[in-house]
């Protein structure tokens, strides 16, 4: 074993090759600490005076975990991780100047990510991202040059852990930059990335260097010698957490569940092995701080079964409901592992780095470790209570509990760093005086910063009535009631349409796993709502138009948000809606689209499945081009031009040499249509002429080839006859063609909200610039009334890309085409060595692709361009055993 020499500064000579440098003790190294431990302390009275808040300000939540984590861990590990990689491998400490100015930078970017967030600034808070990235990776730089040329004691693995953990810090600072600013992304895709935000942060920025300096400053506390496998286990230990959480993060950030649970589960192996070799270490004697001691052990600890059921609750539940435990696990992470971790810490290090000799030193160890029992039960009792599945009183006390040990903590710390601050340094005259005001003025300038965004956003009653400014001052004409949805990342109804001088009220429910609330502008909130709980909003007479959304971060850029649009006349044009129930509205062309909303009552999905060719040789049919309105997605009706009434209009179906008797009647009124199959070959003169409204012709054509083909409008602007619906699709079967168990048909389009052939919707066209993209006419449809089979069974998929303007990547997640069939010819057959992924379609082209599902479950297909999938081009496949 390795004895450990211990120095008047207290940390001892880890290394076992001479003492431990006293060059600690200097006043400019003293001073900085102090400034830090101001700033951390600072911050965690901030992130408890947020706690205190949510009553008022539902975001104060965020706003606590954030100080806390972001502020005074932060900073504290910025400061320690520096001073303990120069006393571990015995470099040269680096220049106090540029250690402040990094300290000073991280601190500054923190306070502009809370600011930028909760504002909703994006320039701020890419700006504030940009600059801890940049102060992490200043001091990744720092720790890799402290190791070239320095002695390199013993445990030099352990500023390994900091390096790792400062890499840990510049992603998580990336994928909160991308939930801050709706770069997440859908609600899926916006799980995986918070999972892996948190994941990164908490696992990797805090608990990689909290493992690596235990294994030095666990036996310095307890006053023991050290293992002489320490060296070798932390090197392992390393290895498993790193590893670990590199695999699981990046899975999680691309979806992927398996993958994540097997990189936790080398994260826990690895804690596991630390907190073993822990115990080991443990010897009867007397520790040099009991408080410190008791405190590091509960919080490794409670770090171990958080992980451990982090890693059961992954495996057990898809990424978007793992959210709610691993978010029930938060009091276990924040409160017991890292609020604790950091008291016990400071407990003991404070008097090391802050005292000016052992009479000195064992005084501010007495003040801090005054009353600790109390402080320890209290706390790790408030945490078990809050963690537990107990009544909600129970969870609310055991958060008092904790924070009333954390203010504890706190009126403690003050006075010590306040007498530290009086006489740094038997020297300090002048300069000691000189850095007061800067220290003071800091610390000052970031409890005024957030306080200010605590003040400015507090926004009034929580949940009481209010009158929005700009109403009327008589009686509302009406009272429009509605029923609010929170989930899936999405506000339902996206949009409400009232008349002005309507009083509003919104009965909302958060049907969601995660918390959520609503903010409505110039008016009230609601608290944060839990799973299933409700609130109701009065918002009083309404003359001028209204937004609402969810005010945690993030959630307003994902999407989260709700339009309160006054009109002059009712929705309809009717003169107002009485007192009663609106649940459900249908959004102006101009309006945002809401996926996740229901569709109309009695709506039904269009019908995918693909009946066999008929029998014979010769195909009639007649389709006739009207106007028909269309539900086109979600709540969402549509003016569309149809062929047979729907967009896409029938599909056909026959073999090669076939004949197609088409007769086409022109039943709209207004305008002219014409009609072109891709199938046939003839000259386009007469069969594709445009006819005049009330006429009719035969198009005749003979199907000499195979394919998957699209017949539209041959009028012209052909842009606008197939992008508001005159499109469909022709199936001609290639010889042999096998049988398969399921046969769909998928016509992929884009669609464009607004009155056919006006200006704005004209110019979304011409743009390239779609409200959405469907499967068969109607977005998200499939998402809503899954295509259903068995497990072994053959499904084909045939599919047409009608554009206008865009193709498609057509792939389904959890499956591997083996036959691939693309404008009349097979690119792979079932046999082949190979596999395919997606069949891509240029408009106007069609195929076909075939697969079998190997167990139950659900199937996802997607148009591969996320824009389009996020967009409306989504589906299931619902598969049963």
């Amino acid at each position: 074993m390795t004895s450990i020499t211990r120095e008047p500064d207290g940390t001892g000579d880890v290394s076992g090759a001479g003492k431990y440098p006293s060059r600690f003790r200097a006043s400019g190294v003293k001073a900085r600490h102090l400034r830090a431990h101001v700033l951390v302390v600072g911050w965690l009275g901030l992130a408890l005076t947020a706690v205190g808040a949510q009553e008022v300000l539902p975001v104060a939540r965020w706003l606590a975990v954030h100080m806390f984590l972001l502020g005074a861990v932060t900073t504290a590990i910025l400061i320690w991780s520096e001073h303990f990689a120069v006393a571990l491998l015995h470099a040269k400490i680096p220049d106090e100047r540029w250690s402040t100015t990094r300290l000073a930078t991280a601190n500054l970017a923190v306070a502009g990510l809370l600011i930028g967030v909760w504002e909703a600034t994006p320039v701020l808070t890419a700006v504030s991202a940009v600059l801890l990235v940049a102060t992490a990776a200043a001091h990744l730089v720092v720790l890799v040059r402290l190791g070239r040329g320095a002695l390199n004691g013993r445990l030099k693995t352990i500023v390994s852990y900091y390096r790792v953990a400062t890499a840990a810090l510049i992603a998580g600072a990336v994928l909160g930059w991308l939930l801050a600013t709706g770069g997440a992304g859908g609600p899926d895709r916006y799980a995986g990335l918070r999972l892996a935000h948190m994941h990164v942060t908490l696992l990797g920025w805090i608990g990689l260097p909290v493992l690596g300096t235990l294994f030095m400053l666990w036996p310095t506390v307890l006053g023991v010698r050290m293992k002489d496998r320490t060296t070798k286990v932390s090197r392992r230990v390393l290895w498993l957490t790193g590893s670990g959480l590199l695999v699981a993060v990046t899975a999680l950030a691309l979806g992927w569940r398996w993958p994540a649970v097997a990189g936790l589960a080398l994260y826990v192996e690895g804690a596991a092995l630390a907190v073993h070799l822990l115990i080991r270490t443990v010897r009867g004697n007397r520790p040099v701080s009991a408080a410190a001691a008791w405190m590091l052990a509960a919080a490794v600890c409670w770090l171990l079964i958080a992980v451990a059921a982090d890693l059961a609750w992954l495996a057990a539940r898809p990424l978007a409901a793992a959210q709610t435990g691993i978010d029930a696990l938060l009091p276990v992470l924040l409160i017991g592992f890292v609020a604790q971790v950091l008291f016990g810490a400071l407990t003991y290090l404070l008097p090391v780095v802050l005292s000016s000799g052992p009479k000195d030193r064992a005084a501010v160890r007495a003040l801090l470790e005054r009353g600790w029992l109390p402080r320890l039960v209290a706390l790790n009792t408030g945490v078990a209570l809050a963690a537990l599945p107990l009544p909600g009183p129970a969870a609310t006390t055991g958060l008092l509990l904790a924070a009333l040990a954390g203010a504890a903590f706190l009126a403690l710390a003050v006075p010590v760093l306040l007498r530290s601050g009086r006489g740094a340094s038997p020297d300090a005259g002048v300069n000691s005086a000189s850095r007061r005001p800067a220290l003071w003025g800091t610390a000052a300038g970031i409890v005024l910063t957030v306080l200010a965004v605590l003040v400015a956003n507090s926004g009034g009653d929580p949940g009481g009535p209010a009158v929005a400014s700009g109403a009327g001052g008589g009686a509302a004409t009406a009272t429009r009631t509605v029923d609010v949805t929170l989930a899936g990342m999405r506000v339902r109804p996206a949009r409400i349409e009232v008349t002005a001088g309507t009083a509003v009220r919104l009965e909302i429910t958060n049907a969601d796993a995660q918390r959520h609330d609503l903010k409505v502008e110039d008016g009230p909130s609601t608290p944060m709502l839990g799973k299933g709980d409700s609130h109701t909003l009065d918002l009083g007479t309404l003359t001028e138009d209204r937004e609402a959304w969810c005010t945690l971060p993030g959630h307003r850029a994902a999407g989260m948000t709700m339009d309160i649009v006054v009109q002059d006349t009712a929705p309809g044009g009717t003169t107002g809606h009485a007192a009663g129930h609106d649940g459900h509205t249908t959004a102006a062309p101009s309006a945002g689209l809401d996926l996740s909303a229901d569709f109309s009552r009695g709506w039904q999905a269009r019908d995918a499945d693909l009946a066999p060719a008929p029998g014979g040789t010769v195909h009639r049919a007649e389709l006739r081009a009207a106007h028909t309105t269309v539900e086109v997605a979600p709540g969402v009706k549509q003016q569309m031009w149809t062929f047979g009434g729907t967009a896409p209009g029938p599909t056909l179906r026959g073999k090669v040499g076939d004949v197609f008797e088409v007769t086409l009647v022109n039943d709209d009124h207004g305008m002219g249509h014409g009609i072109d199959f891709h199938a046939g070959a003839l000259a386009p003169d007469k069969p594709m002429r445009t006819l005049d409204p009330g006429e009719r012709l035969v198009y005749r054509f003979r199907a000499e080839k195979a394919g998957a083909w699209l017949y539209h409008c041959s009028t012209s602007p052909m842009l606008q006859h197939i992008g508001n619906g005159m499109y469909g699709a022709v199936i001609i079967d290639p010889p042999g063609l096998k049988k398969a168990d399921h046969e769909y048909v998928l016509v992929s389009s884009e669609l464009y909200l607004g009155t056919p052939g006006s200006t704005a919707q004209v110019t979304k066209m011409r743009q390239n610039t779609p409200d959405a993209w469907a499967f068969n006419g109607v977005a998200n449809q499939y998402a809503q009334q899954p295509l259903k089979v068995k497990t072994g069974e053959r499904a084909r998929f045939w599919v047409v890309a009608a554009g206008p303007s865009d193709g498609i990547a057509f792939h389904v997640v959890g499956t591997v085409f083996d036959t691939v069939y693309k404008e009349g010819a097979y690119l792979l057959k079932p046999g082949d060595p190979g596999g395919a992924q997606v069949l891509d379609l240029a408009p106007a082209q069609g195929g076909f692709v075939e697969t079998t599902f190997p167990e139950a479950g659900h199937y996802a297909f997607v148009d591969h361009d996320m824009r389009h999938a996020e967009s409306g081009a989504h589906g299931m496949v619902e598969v049963s055993k």
